[in-house]
């Protein structure tokens, strides 16, 4: 497919503009272009026509099924795109006066209200950008907690073996010093190591719960509790909370903060580099610290950790959802956590019957395969099979993660597919692997149905060429 630079034709465009009937104001000779800005030249069906093909090239929620795990993709119901597309949402200025934005505010109030109760937090911030920007927050929490008590030696922050990838880069980005904690055979933390690592140095955990291998931690109880008595806090990160959303809180598991991802757990848009909303809880002792927006809250508390977004944050994705909320009720949300974890075992076990559990037990909103036998014995690994799934018609699960499980896919169907989408993506990896038994080799060359083939992703790593260069 050529680029939209490659369609252009000297001459060619559409003008729309008519004569103008004021006087022209010439710019300051500073301000202007040195050199002609160099734009494609293309006419307006041609331009029409290049994004339509390119957008079916584009493979979303809204495609086929999606199952990449831990990253909760499922299906963002429209009427939450029409509501936050009201006026009244959509046409408002953030430098206009408080009381002529009443409505907004009061969403922002219901949604802190409404996610508090979800997570069991006295407090909430709708400030931080993203789930990862939300960690780091947190981790500023803690942080500005434990200077407040005078205990600035307490630095470590204790992070599981299979946590998310973020997690320990936000501790540091924060200022702390990361102690990874291994975990049991049995996918879980290892209790005898996480008290071995507990002393008077420690600051925190950060702990999802579920964890990445989609197990809940039977010990979780036990855990935040030792992590109180050592004098530390716990961190939850509520990427996985689409798996016990109306069912379990963080807040009686025991832990003091928590993010969450709007675009996972509560149906906003997701992917495409934002914008996203990673919302951070707290218990009543570190609402002080909480991030304020002078605009809004003038009498904010003098110990906030400051702005940590422009504004109050990613507006229009909050209003998304806290219509998804009030669509759902508290019924509604539980059933949807409930049917989340139905239709992951339901897929778990009948891939199993093709494919080896990385943990062969009930799992919450996800399971893992693990392939490594596979490339042992056929040659064929965790990517080929990725690569396959893209000639099946379905996105390709989470590959090589958590690290603890080697050639690892990790599969999250959520609670939007049916039965049906479950059973036909069973059936592509039955194809699978029938032809890892047959003919393995075949594999290698897939996906073959793609608008293009298997890249040299080293090469792409390496040398990326991200954007036109012109002759």
């Amino acid at each position: 497919m050529n680029l939209i630079f490659e369609l252009s034709q000297p001459g060619h465009g559409t003008e729309y503009f008519p004569q103008s009937d004021v006087p022209e104001i010439a710019l300051p000779e500073n301000l202007l272009r040195k050199s002609a800005l160099r734009l494609p030249e293309v006419s307006e069906v041609d331009v029409s026509r290049h994004y339509s093909r390119l957008s079916k090239q584009a493979f979303g929620v809204n495609s086929g099924f999606y199952p990449l795990g831990s990253c909760t993709m499922k299906y963002n119901p429209r009427v939450n795109e029409r509501i936050a597309a009201l006026p009244g949402f959509s046409a408002v200025h953030p430098l206009q006066p408080a009381d002529t934005v009443k409505g907004c505010r009061e969403v922002m109030d219901q949604a802190k209200e409404l996610l508090c109760a979800v997570t069991g937090m006295d407090g909430m911030t709708l400030q931080p950008a993203a789930g990862a920007h939300g960690e780091f927050v947190g981790m500023l929490l803690i942080k500005k907690y434990f200077d407040k008590r005078g205990q600035q030696h307490r630095k470590k922050m204790l992070v599981p073996d299979a946590a998310h990838g973020t997690n320990p880069a936000s501790a540091v980005m924060a200022g702390f010093d990361v102690v990874n904690i291994p975990s049991c055979e049995n996918g879980c933390v290892d209790i005898d190591a996480l008290k071995a690592a507990l002393d008077d140095n420690i600051a925190g955990l950060m702990l999802t719960n579920p964890n990445t291998v989609g197990l809940f931690d039977p010990n979780i109880l036990e855990i935040t509790q030792l992590v109180h008595a050592a004098g530390g806090l716990c961190y939850y990160d509520g990427a996985n909370l689409n798996a016990i959303m109306g069912r379990v809180r963080p807040g009686d598991m025991g832990f003091d903060v928590v993010h969450l991802n709007l675009h996972k757990t509560f149906s906003t848009p997701h992917g495409g580099g934002g914008p996203g909303s990673g919302p951070v809880g707290c218990k009543q002792a570190l609402i002080a610290f909480l991030p304020h927006s002078r605009m809004y809250e003038p009498d904010a508390s003098e110990d906030s950790i400051g702005q940590v977004r422009a504004f109050y944050g990613n507006f229009a994705i909050v209003v998304r959802a806290l219509s998804y909320i009030f669509s759902l009720g508290a019924d509604g949300m539980r059933e949807a956590s409930e049917t989340a974890v139905l239709n992951a075992n339901y897929l778990m076990h009948q891939v199993a019957k093709y494919f080896p559990l990385a943990f062969d037990t009930i799992c919450m909103h996800e399971f893992i395969l693990t392939l490594e036998k596979v490339k042992q014995d056929k040659g064929v690994s965790a990517l080929d099979v990725a690569k396959a799934l893209l000639d099946e018609g379905m996105h390709p699960p989470t590959m090589y993660f958590p690290l603890i499980v080697h050639e690892a896919l990790m599969l999250e169907p959520t609670e939007t597919e049916s039965r049906d989408t479950l059973d036909e993506a069973a059936e592509a990896f039955k194809r699978i692997s029938e032809t890892i038994n047959s003919n393995p080799e075949r594999l290698h060359e897939s996906p073959v149905t793609t608008p293009i083939g298997r890249p040299d992703e080293v090469a792409a790593a390496r040398n990326p060429v991200l954007r036109y260069q012109y002759e």
